[in-house]
């Protein structure tokens, strides 16, 4: 194999395009992976076409592409960042959203669990249970929120709008589902509050 022209040693013509010369060099490289001494005559045999290349081009016997008159070139570049990915949300979002932890998520959740099925199966739950379970449902999520970014002033924002939220949606969404829903037996404060504890716990934990 010894006797072999760069070209025979890659397995192409002389007349191969440069894409068809790389092509078959990373081809080789993948099958002698482990074979240091075929890896070794393989990128000998391509640097030789590379300097063979060059120097018929030089004397103007043909046009050689930029990638081959400069071979140190061929380093890869790192891939360039998807400007679309980048984009996929508003910055203003991004810096909102938060990537919790498993912790992050359960233990808020655990606490407006309690809430919910203090909310829920307390015998005669009247208004003053769940404003107080509501209560003790806005100090949970500001204190969670604070301990994330240290921004009491933006947690207490985030907590009341989500509050007021939850409220207004989950009334109307009691009006509607509980009178064509009978089998759930809540009042229309009991089934808002619950849903103003699942915001309030999707926001705890997903915002920041």
């Amino acid at each position: 194999m010894s006797d072999q022209n760069p070209y025979e040693k890659l397995g192409v013509s002389e007349d191969a395009s440069f894409d068809e010369i790389q092509d078959a060099r990373n081809r080789l490289l993948e099958q002698h992976g482990g074979d240091g001494k075929g890896l070794e005559m393989i990128e000998a045999a391509y640097d030789a076409i590379l300097m063979e290349r060059l120097r018929m081009r030089q004397e103007g016997k043909i046009k050689v592409p930029e990638r081959i008159r400069f071979p140190e070139l061929r380093v890869q570049s790192p891939p360039k960042e998807s400007p679309i990915s980048r984009e996929q949300s508003p910055a203003w979002l991004q810096r909102m959203l938060d990537q919790p932890s498993p912790v992050d998520i359960l233990l808020p959740g655990a606490w407006y669990l309690g809430l919910s099925a203090i909310s829920v199966f307390t015998p005669g739950a009247g208004d003053q249970v769940l404003q107080l379970a509501l209560v003790v449902g806005v100090g949970i999520s500001i204190y969670f929120l604070n301990r994330k970014e240290g921004k009491f002033g933006r947690a207490v924002l985030f907590t009341l709008v989500s509050l007021i939220i939850g409220l207004i949606a989950g009334g109307l969404i009691a009006s509607w589902l509980l009178p064509n829903i009978p089998l759930i037996h809540l009042t229309s404060n009991q089934l808002s509050t619950v849903l103003t504890f699942i915001l309030l716990w999707l926001v705890s934990s997903f915002l920041r």
